[in-house]
């Protein structure tokens, strides 16, 4: 498994950026972070358990923690600060980013529901 070689906070973007030792970089806007989130309030106990995120757009990530040394323990400024993003998740989120945002934009679409 990879490891994280550089963890960089862009405040201006709101980005969160990840470099791993296995050449991969990515770059995670907060709001796909906040509403990805691997805490069972946001994926719940079970497949069809989650709750759709919404409102997200200006979420802030204001604290970033480690988690022993094999995750980040982050905490938005919505008070949403109980998932630990293990480095498995981020690559997992990085690698499939696009398609991952788009399903979610998708179901906010069929509920009715905005980013904003």
């Amino acid at each position: 498994m990879a490891n994280p070689t550089e963890i960089i906070l862009h405040k201006q973007t709101k980005m969160l950026e990840l470099a791993f030792d296995d050449g991969s970089r990515f770059k995670f806007p907060f709001e796909f972070l906040r509403v990805y989130s691997p805490s069972a309030e946001v994926r719940g106990h079970g497949p069809g358990q989650e709750t759709l995120q919404v409102g997200k757009h200006d979420v802030v990530l204001d604290n970033i923690e480690p988690a022993g040394s094999y995750a980040l323990k982050l905490a938005f400024n919505d008070g949403h600060d109980s998932g630990l993003y293990s480095w498995e998740y981020f690559l997992e989120l990085g690698k499939n980013q696009n398609g991952m945002w788009q399903a979610y934009l998708d179901k906010l679409e069929a509920a009715g529901e905005s980013r904003f």
